[in-house]
């Protein structure tokens, strides 16, 4: 499985926020622009903690693994590696939303004299912070159910 690359996640970002910020302008040249869910923020910041929860709890049941204590639970490994799949996912889709309405979020800043925009704009930018949250979540739950590193794999084969 290969890890999660900043690159990917601020690249997603970038392109997905430069969409949205001129699809927001060509909409508004239409019409009314749709507004930010006041939810977005708080699914990011649940997903987050959830993220967040799962490599606290593995972390812990990896260490009582590793000190050998006899009242320790063990950590499946299909149960880690879908761990932090669903971290990748979610770091991918927090980029991609993170980017939407980080676009959303520059588009309103030049109308915050308006009360229901600047609104908007406080959505939209704590919808930005919590995905940066949920990405940093995933980096940690992976960072968490990595494998050391095999010294074996090293050694020059016997010829």
């Amino acid at each position: 499985m290969k890890q999660l690359r900043l690159k990917v996640l601020v690249g997603v970002f970038a392109v997905a926020g430069i969409l949205c910020w001129g699809g927001a302008r060509l909409w508004e040249s239409f019409g009314t622009l749709p507004s930010v869910p006041l939810a977005a923020p708080i699914v990011l910041a649940v997903i987050a903690a959830v993220l967040a929860a799962t490599a606290l709890s593995l972390r812990s049941r990896l260490r009582a693994q590793r000190e050998r204590r006899p009242d320790a639970k063990g950590v499946e490994p299909m149960m880690a590696a879908r761990a932090v799949v669903f971290g990748q996912a979610s770091a991918l889709v927090a980029a991609l939303v993170g980017g939407m309405y980080g676009g959303t979020g520059v588009f309103l800043l030049g109308s915050l004299d308006i009360p229901a925009r600047r609104d908007q704009a406080i959505y939209a930018g704590f919808s930005v912070l919590t995905a940066a949250a949920v990405i940093a979540a995933a980096f940690f739950l992976e960072r968490v159910c990595k494998l050391p590193e095999d010294e074996d794999d090293q050694t020059a084969p016997a010829a």
